[in-house]
């Protein structure tokens, strides 16, 4: 599936950034001999150019409707389409949501239930999203009813990273039943991050969970990003990252 989509190649690349330097491609694919040939290198720069043209485009759309966007990723069950359906309450910003998942419209259906629009992507075999997904499910987005677009990936530390979507933040989120482990583990997502959100934090006293370890290996691998513990048991969390997300509306640092 990574080999077909071209996203391992990026595995290595401490500096991402939407536009992907060809000589640190090159590098990547070096490392991996089911890729280190000139035809398919060339195939995988064409993905990613195109891909960026595509992210580019999205990112104007949105800014030509005043939306800001946040690429939500993580692995499956740390809680985003939980914390999506509950951060409605805790903030007077309007938001609709593109959901990405292989298969079935559950997460999307969530959502609606609650009143939020949202849009289901169905990726099939795709381990990621990508800009020209994304692009189509804005057709389907009433981008004049919201200030923020939502795009909750598909459940991956790792693909993710490595494909730009258009948006302008990257939020990670790490519950707590992973481990604090998982951010040396998958460095590239947590590089990525502008923030992180240690979700499921009222079951810290039940895990073998050490936040300042968390913070350590953060500071190590992403000195600036912004980490937030969240549950949705305790609104104050849901206020701290509704109040994150509107100090960063606009694209602002």
């Amino acid at each position: 599936m990574c080999q077909d989509c071209g996203c391992s190649i990026t595995r290595h690349d401490h500096s991402l950034s939407p536009s992907h330097s060809h000589a640190q491609v090159d590098e990547n694919i070096a490392t991996n001999p089911q890729l280190n040939d000139k035809k398919t290198l060339s195939v995988i720069h064409k993905i990613l150019d195109k891909n960026d043209i595509e992210a580019q485009h999205n990112r104007k759309h949105f800014e030509a409707q005043s939306v800001t966007a946040f690429n939500l990723m993580s692995s499956p069950g740390s809680g985003k389409t939980t914390l999506l359906e509950h951060l409605h309450l805790h903030t007077d910003l309007n938001y609709a949501v593109i959901e990405g998942d292989l298969e079935t419209s559950r997460d999307a259906d969530r959502l609606k239930a609650k009143g939020i629009d949202a849009f289901q992507i169905q990726t099939g075999a795709a381990c990621h999203l990508d800009a020209f997904m994304v692009h189509s499910a804005l057709h389907h987005i009433d981008l004049n009813a919201i200030d923020i677009c939502f795009v909750e990936n598909v459940g991956n530390l790792v693909c993710p990273a490595s494909y730009d979507v258009g948006t302008h933040k990257n939020v990670v989120l790490l519950s707590v039943p992973e481990g604090d482990d998982k951010i040396e583990k998958y460095p590239v997502m947590f590089r990525r991050a502008d923030v992180v959100l240690i979700t499921k934090a009222d079951l810290m006293p039940h895990f073998d969970f050490s936040i300042e370890e968390s913070k350590a290996q953060l500071k190590k691998l992403n000195p600036n990003v912004d980490l937030i513990e969240v549950s949705i048991k305790d609104s104050q969390s849901l206020e701290k990252v509704a109040n994150w997300l509107a100090n960063h509306l606009g694209g602002k640092a």
